[in-house]
This record gives C-alpha cells, sequence and structure tokens, in this order.
C-alpha cells in the first residue's frame, strides 16, 4: 500500500539541504526523466525557469528537501524528460517516492487553483507558519482533503465485493463513497451501502487509512457485518454485487497500492 515513509519529516518553509527534489506538475501529470523514471535532476529543474513564488516547501526525505511546482498547461518536457500521470507510475517507481510525489501533487494543485480568492477574486497569497492561502479581504484557503469511506461487509466467512460500472468485468473492490457535508464516516457507510446494493449493515469496525492524491481524498477503510435486506446493486454506480466465500473462484487481485487490496486480503478466510 502506497504511504507516507516514516523517514518523511513535513515543512512549511524552504530549508537548506545537501540536495533537492523538485515535483514538477503540469496538470496531473508529473516530469520525470526518461527511461528511468526519476525525478528531473537539479540542472533540470532550474531550466525548467520557475518562479521562486510557485516552489512549494514539502519536506524531507532521505536528506534531500521535497519541492513541488505547477507548470502551465502548454509546458513542454525538457529534452530526455517526460510527462507522465502518477497512477502510470505504480510498480514503477519506488513506492516510497511515489507516496511523497502524491503529496507534492496535492500541495501544488492546491496552490495552482488558488491564485485567486473565491469569496472576492484578488490575489491570494500564502501565509507563513500553515499551509494556508490567505486574501486581504479575510477568506482563507487550505488544501483541499475530501474524506471517503471503504467499507468491506462480512456475513460469516463471506465478504460483499463489487463492480463499479466503470470497472471492467471481473474488477471486483470493496464498498465506497464520499462523505456528504454534515455525515459522521459512521453515516455516510450506512447510507452507502444502503444506496448501493440495498442491505443493511452493524458493528462497524475501523481498520486502517490512507491519503489518495487523486487529487485530495482521505479514504477511511472498515468493516461491518451484515445485518440484513437482500443484494440490489443500483446499476447507477454499482453494476454487480456478490458475496465471495472461501469455496468461490475469487475475482483478479486489487493494485497492492491502494488500501482496497490490504482490506481484502487481511479479511479473506482461506479454503479449509
Amino acid at each position: 500500500m502506497i504511504a507516507t515513509p516514516t523517514s518523511f519529516i513535513p515543512l512549511l518553509a524552504a530549508q537548506d539541504a545537501p540536495r533537492a527534489l523538485t515535483f514538477a506538475f503540469r496538470g496531473n501529470e508529473i516530469l520525470v526523466r526518461e527511461p528511468e523514471l526519476a525525478l528531473p535532476d537539479e540542472a533540470a529543474a532550474a531550466a525548467l525557469g520557475v518562479d521562486e513564488s510557485r516552489l512549494l516547501p514539502v519536506g524531507l526525505y532521505e536528506g534531500a528537501y521535497c519541492r513541488a511546482t505547477w507548470l502551465e498547461p502548454q509546458a513542454a518536457a525538457l529534452e530526455g524528460h517526460a510527462f507522465r500521470g502518477l497512477r502510470s507510475l505504480f510498480g514503477r517507481m519506488d513506492e516510497a517516492l511515489l507516496a511523497v510525489a502524491g503529496r507534492a501533487f496535492q500541495i501544488a494543485d492546491w496552490a495552482r487553483t488558488h491564485r485567486f480568492c473565491g469569496a472576492c477574486g484578488k490575489p491570494m497569497r500564502r501565509t507563513a507558519g500553515e499551509r494556508a492561502m490567505k486574501c486581504e479581504c479575510g477568506h482563507v484557503a487550505y488544501p483541499r482533503i475530501s474524506p471517503a469511506m471503504m467499507v468491506l461487509v462480512k456475513r460469516g466467512p463471506a465478504i460483499l465485493l463489487a463492480r463499479n460500472i466503470a470497472a471492467p468485468p471481473g474488477r471486483f473492490s470493496a464498498l465506497a463513497g464520499f462523505l456528504e457535508p454534515g455525515e459522521s464516516v459512521e453515516d455516510a457507510i450506512h447510507r452507502e451501502v444502503r444506496e448501493e446494493v440495498g442491505i443493511e449493515v452493524k458493528d462497524l469496525r475501523y481498520f486502517a487509512s490512507q491519503s489518495w492524491p487523486f487529487p485530495g481524498s482521505l479514504m477511511l477503510a472498515f468493516t461491518a457485518e451484515y445485518a440484513g435486506g437482500e443484494l440490489a446493486p443500483d446499476r447507477i454506480e454499482i453494476a454487480e454485487a456478490r458475496w465471495f466465500g472461501p469455496d468461490d473462484v475469487w475475482p483478479e487481485p486489487i493494485s497492492a497500492v491502494s488500501i482496497s487490496s490490504l482490506l481484502i486480503d487481511a479479511h479473506r478466510h482461506p479454503r479449509p
């Protein structure tokens, strides 16, 4: 599972370090050096000509100062480099570095989309001592983090997996959805399960969480016990839903970079 490395130290201000790592984004794509898919070296980063005001502190990782920046949509890749989507780097870039890249993307995307005040339209300025943009009118904007729930419903030795309407045949996962205003995570779980597959659940238990930078989600994973009802996929978000037990043929494994894989593997009962 992609997770921030324990050695990473977040920073709110630039810091001197023996070397710097620059995470440069064009939209949702990151600039990497090919064919090794490494970050641009310091000379290449300097060649981007990015204004200092667009270089945003991210943190320290293995002695290197990590900074993020965003480029204009028409920006061309440097010679020997290419823009690649973060998802395309799963399994191809070091997982710890990819986790830092996900954090850097969220910071860069926040700065790019909050250059102007959403209340009065005037330019926003970064504030010292916190990750925030402030306008002279008093409006303050922090990086957007959207909480989402994931739940694995259990019924005896069987677990419920569903296929999203946009997923290819055979691609099943746990149920998931974003929280609505005013909801607790528990409220969202009951609502989403009821809306998506028509059943009721009980005995909710927290499992783990994961930052999911596409672009700014926080996935909160739970388990729950089946409490009643018949499976009835809504056919709007969920194409099909099934109980999978020890004797069943299981769907193809989910990518290990997501918490969904960890959640399912931890509760899948082996065949006796």
